[in-house]
């Protein structure tokens, strides 16, 4: 498949751009105009870390909003602690987190290191391959560290229930609730009707 040809009068960065106008102008569009600074600042900001930009950074790059001060912004947003805070909030959400049991009397528990592993694990990059291992037998490497361990706390973030009526049935819940969540976070499928299938 070949992309069309860029149209370097355009401020078309890359093949993707060149894909995006060749379709919009078969729907005879034009794409939009470029952001201004401020609202460029704006978006990036918000999304790389959650939270907007502060007077003196739209300042800032109003005075220099050029490609080169684009990136440096980027740079800094992406080494910035609430990179990793933004972006560990959503794999939160895929990991189940909560910081109580989630039953009955919903008590607290203390899984607040599994969350500041995650925060850590997304500001230092860690490799994809590693973050998975980890978090799936961290426990069992040939020299686990601690934060190895702690990041097997993903296979403890399920409802917690230490009083089942059930015991047995409660310990297969658990097991299956590990393996759904492990499908879903990991394969993007959901597998929980294999228990009974």
């Amino acid at each position: 498949f070949d992309a069309p040809q860029r149209n370097e009068a355009r401020d078309s960065t890359s093949s993707i751009d060149s894909l995006i106008r060749a379709s919009l102008a078969k729907s005879g569009m034009s794409p939009a105009d470029q952001a201004p600074p401020a609202e460029l600042l704006r978006r990036v900001t918000l999304d790389l870390t959650g939270l907007p930009p502060t007077p003196e950074e739209l300042a800032a790059f109003a005075n220099a909003p050029t490609t080169d001060a684009y990136q440096a912004v980027v740079e800094r947003l992406l080494d910035s602690k609430h990179f990793g805070e933004r972006w560990t909030s959503l794999w939160m959400d895929v990991a189940r987190y909560a910081d109580s049991e989630g039953l009955g009397v919903d008590r607290s528990r203390k899984v607040w290191k599994y969350r500041d592993w995650l925060i850590e694990a997304f500001n230092e990059d860690k490799p994809y391959d590693r973050f998975i291992r980890e978090q799936l037998a961290g426990d069992e490497f040939k020299e686990p560290t601690a934060d190895s361990i702690i990041a097997t706390g993903f296979q403890r973030l399920g409802v917690w229930d230490d009083e089942p009526v059930d015991p047995d049935q409660a310990y297969f819940d658990s097991l299956d609730d590990v393996v759904s969540v492990s499908g879903q976070a990991f394969l993007g499928l959901t597998i929980g009707c294999a228990r009974c299938h």
